[in-house]
């Protein structure tokens, strides 16, 4: 059984924190940094300490945390020597300007100054300061030397304005952290993923459909963006938040509509994705009109398209990659898939087992090839994404 793979584990991050409002915010960060198993040493401006105690970080990170400049001379080389990478959460208005303008007046700015590596900054401050012509010149100074910038959002700032100057979700600096320290393996490659389920409508206000929440297909288009791949996810209903970095989003209800989708945008595709879960069902005919509660329903179903076997019996298709979603241990069943459809690999995993089912956060999956069968523990989605894209990048290479 192979083990699971976390993205940053043994990674040292450098979190510098200013003097912002969403300083709060660097708690949650660095402890989902340390839930990746990443080492992460804290760099506090001296205006950051009006709105975050450098206890608070001390205790989230289990390290020690900096400010001056001068309590160790050499600290300002030191830290970045063994960091792989710098993120600023939040950045100020303030912290950019010295960056870009190549001001080092205290540990942080002189920190940025001396690394070397990747450098990621999720500005926060007021529409109003993030708006000036001065501030959007300084941040694309810096993302033209490849800093990395996420965010800011638009919503409701700390003074009680709308705007865009909030700082980027949690979740969001994590994405981009995790996208900066990934190898680029799938660069120039375009990736169709598809996710969700789909509905297939007996009137217009009732359906058939089943349980997928897309956060399978959604973690597999978000390791592909990783890897520099250009994806278009194809998705059914779902809650959750779009990726960022997509080249297209297509949202689609029936399973016609996600075949067609598919079709529509396979020309120069190199893998799909088969991450969804369409109906298998479809009634043979829609009501125009809510039936009635009273009346008895009998209902003749057809099948819908199988996407998966029209595009395996392509001459020329993508490398493919279908999904084995089964009610018991039914490896027998995946492994006829594979060769019925006439995929390059099938992902397994019994939506029975204890958290491998459908709507959680994690997996258990067995990646089937035609000449081999990887089993994998319980992992978190993500984890079993960066799994499967690990296979993906073999078999183009093999």
């Amino acid at each position: 059984m192979k083990n699971r793979k976390k993205l940053l584990k043994n990674k040292n991050i450098l979190l510098g924190v200013t003097g912002g409002v969403a300083a709060y915010k660097a708690v949650d960060l660095i402890r989902r940094l340390k839930d990746e198993e990443a080492s992460v040493t804290v760099i506090m401006t001296d205006a950051s300490k009006n709105f975050i105690t450098s206890l608070s970080l001390e205790i989230a990170s289990g390290n020690r945390v900096y400010s001056d400049l001068f309590d160790n001379p050499m600290s300002h080389i030191n830290l970045p020597r063994n960091a792989d990478l710098m993120v600023v959460a939040p950045a100020t208005a303030n912290m950019i300007g010295k960056f870009a303008g190549g001001i080092a007046d205290d540990l942080l700015s002189t920190c940025l100054l001396s690394f070397n590596g990747k450098v990621v900054i999720a500005p926060s401050m007021n529409w109003r300061m993030y708006e000036n012509p001065i501030v959007q010149e300084n941040l694309e100074r810096l993302k033209s030397i490849g800093i990395v910038q996420v965010g800011p959002e638009k919503g409701t700032l700390a003074c009680g304005e709308e705007g865009v100057g909030r700082m980027a979700e949690v979740s969001e600096i994590m994405e981009t952290i995790k996208s900066s320290l990934s190898s680029k393996d799938l660069s120039k490659k375009k990736i169709i993923v598809t996710a969700g389920p789909t509905r297939e409508y007996l009137d217009p206000v009732r359906f058939i459909s089943n349980r997928s929440s897309g956060k399978m297909g959604y973690a597999v288009a978000r390791a592909c963006i990783r890897r520099g791949a250009d994806v278009i996810l194809i998705s059914g209903h779902s809650y959750l938040r779009t990726p960022g970095n997509l080249k297209s989003f297509i949202s689609v209800e029936t399973s016609q509509e996600m075949r067609d989708a598919v079709f529509k945008n396979l020309r120069g595709t190199d893998i799909v994705i088969m991450a969804a879960a369409p109906a298998d069902f479809s009634p043979e005919t829609k009501r125009k009109t809510k039936i009635d509660k009273m009346d008895k329903l009998n209902i003749h179903f057809k099948n819908t398209p199988d996407i998966l076997l029209e595009i395996g019996r392509l001459r020329n298709r993508p490398l493919l990659v279908g999904f084995a979603a089964e009610t018991g241990n039914r490896l027998d069943r995946a492994r006829t898939k594979l060769l019925q459809k006439k995929t390059d690999i099938i992902v397994f995993n019994d939506v029975t087992s204890p958290g491998s089912g459908f709507d959680v956060d994690t997996n258990r999956i067995t990646i089937i090839e035609k000449n081999k069968e990887t089993p994998f523990p319980l992992m978190t989605k993500d984890e079993a994404a960066e799994a499967i894209m690990d296979a993906v990048v073999n078999s183009l290479q093999g």
